[in-house]
């Protein structure tokens, strides 16, 4: 409203007011008792502000007895600025729509014949949460929820079934992670382990993430959980080197180093686990598979012998890759390894929660690589971890409740398991699984090229899966039986299969345990995440039936 003024002569409605004067914005009179015993002949200045609207003034001229006063009264009005309006703290419109309406499309289609009508809702639901995790309309854990709700409310699945997957070990284990992150930072070990690696081997980005990876590689055969790896390990301290750099979540900072170190130390977490029979949980599974459906068996060394080739190479040639494709950009820091020296000398001796925090860690890592004979899994380990910590203060549990990545990869990672198990449960995969090996067989050429169309198909499927073992169960043993129907030597289409059931996990945030875990960083865009893991994923598959068919051949696999 425009300041405005005006006069207007008005007829009060009162032979005489006391001597008064006001303060705003309460009325304050003050009386002059003299003047009230003499009939009130004194002026009276009555001065009103109202917050809202203005000021008012009347001035009144003597009082006479039987007289009406003239009053004169001044009202400025000045504008009150209207507050901001505030901004749109709902879902993003564009990608909710898309969402829904990829759900809403595939239920009214009707489902192929050999598909239940569940299977088919369920399909429906879990495509559009796909989509609503790229588009992301919602922070991840709020489309999954979503997508939970959608399958109890359309009885698609029981409340019991939807969130059954909140009982699985794994995403567990991914959200412990997290907080054995926060202590690593929070006690300073991170930066002092950080800092030894940038004196050694920081003088270039590429030489850091090269001690990484082959630091992860080492650790692979004797750590069966890729989660446990990336997350107890190698999580807090990529993320200690990032920050020492200069690099952080959040604040524009992410491609100085942290962009490329996630996504290359992530990508090399699959390779590792493919090269060894006990680098990841499922492998075992692969191995029992294979000897239930061609009666032979692969042994440790068998793996390790097969796999050790092609896996060497991916490991050199995919940071590299992502080195060009999607560089950091500082590449070269020839001061780094000095200045990295100076801090540990500020830093001085390890601190009581330095040392607690170390010693859990080797208590966690010692329970991860001797659980099979202790009979301790990874989670209960890392629970008993995280407990030490708890107990000993160098984490707190307000602190624990802090990490809402944690709680969110938690709620979206065990949603996705739970919607991929009951796909699987009601027949879909199986469908699915028979349809391919029906068209394959049907070609009519020759073993290796069915054998290729059969590891595209089987690689590539596992888009609709989260987890590796889920994967493994549903679809390897049809695949191989078909694979040795169609004349590829058994025990070489076992092996591929069971390499590929691990490189795989490279083409989602949700494909195997280490992806939630470095995704969750905040370093990566979900569009590059996947884009990138496609284009890794082509780089991985000609690396392993190229150079590994050709070393293959050598050692008489087939």
């Amino acid at each position: 409203m425009a300041s405005m003024a005006f006069t207007s002569s008005v007829n009060l409605g009162f032979r005489s007011l006391p001597s008064c004067r006001t303060r705003s914005p309460s009325l304050n009179l003050k009386s002059n008792r003299q003047s009230q015993r003499s009939h009130l002949k004194q002026p009276c200045s009555l001065s009103i502000t109202n917050p809202f609207v203005g000021s008012f003034t009347s001035n009144s001229a003597t009082a006479k007895s039987g007289s009406v006063p003239n009053r004169s009264v001044y009202v400025k009005a000045t504008a009150v600025p209207a507050k901001p309006a505030q901004p749109w703290q709902g879902a993003a419109m564009k990608p909710l729509f898309a969402s829904i309406a990829t759900g809403v499309i595939l239920w009214l289609v009707p489902q192929p014949s050999g598909v239940s009508r569940n299977a088919w809702q369920l399909l429906s639901i879990f495509l559009a949460t796909i989509v609503g995790i790229i588009t992301q309309p919602l922070p991840l854990g709020a489309v999954a929820l979503m997508g939970l709700g959608a399958c109890v409310l359309t009885r698609t699945l029981t409340f019991a079934a939807a969130f059954s997957a909140f009982g699985d070990p794994i995403p567990w284990l991914i959200a412990l992670a997290f907080f054995f992150a926060r202590g690593f930072i929070k006690t300073g070990l991170g930066n002092r382990i950080a800092y030894q690696f940038v004196s050694l081997f920081g003088s270039s980005s590429l030489g850091l993430g090269y001690s990484l990876v082959f630091s992860e590689a080492l650790l692979a055969p004797a750590i069966p959980s890729v989660s446990a790896r990336a997350g107890g390990i190698f999580l807090p301290l990529v993320k200690s080197l990032c920050v020492a750099c200069g690099s952080n979540a959040g604040d524009g900072t992410e491609n100085k180093l942290g962009s490329w170190l996630m996504l290359t130390c992530f990508q090399t977490s699959v390779i590792s686990s493919a090269m060894f029979l006990t680098a990841m949980a499922a492998n075992p599974l692969s191995a029992n598979l294979a000897f239930g459906t061609i009666n032979q068996t692969i042994g440790w060394m068998d793996w390790a012998k097969a796999a050790i080739v092609p896996g060497l190479v991916s490991l050199i040639v995919v940071p590299l890759l992502l080195y060009v494709i999607y560089p950091p950009s500082v590449k070269s820091s020839p001061d780094a390894p000095k200045l990295a020296r100076e801090k540990l000398e500020k830093m001085g001796p390890m601190s009581q929660n330095e040392i607690i925090m170390a010693a859990t860690l080797l208590l966690t890592v010692g329970l991860w690589v001797f659980g099979g004979v202790l009979n301790v899994d990874a989670v209960t380990a890392a629970i008993l971890g995280l407990s030490v910590l708890l107990i000993t203060g160098v984490v707190t549990w307000k602190e624990c409740l802090a990490e809402s990545v944690a709680w969110d990869t938690l709620t979206w990672f065990a949603a996705l398991i739970a919607m991929a198990g009951y796909l699987n449960k009601y027949g879909l995969i199986s469908w699915f699984s028979q349809t391919v090996v029906k068209f394959v067989g049907g070609l009519g050429l020759s073993w290796q090229l069915s054998f290729g169309i059969l590891v595209l198909l089987y690689f590539y499927s596992h888009y609709f899966f989260a987890s590796g073992a889920a994967h493994i169960g549903a679809m390897f043993t049809a695949f191989l039986s078909v694979a040795s129907a169609l004349g590829t030597p058994p025990y070489f289409a076992a092996m591929v299969l069971a390499f590929l059931s691990n490189l795989m996990g490279g083409i989602t945030h949700y494909g195997i345990g280490s992806a939630p875990v470095f995704y969750g960083a905040n370093y990566v865009p979900l569009a590059k995440w996947w884009g990138y893991g496609f284009l890794v994923s082509i780089v991985n598959i000609i690396i392993w039936l190229g150079v590994g068919g050709v070393w293959w051949k050598a050692i008489g696999l087939w």
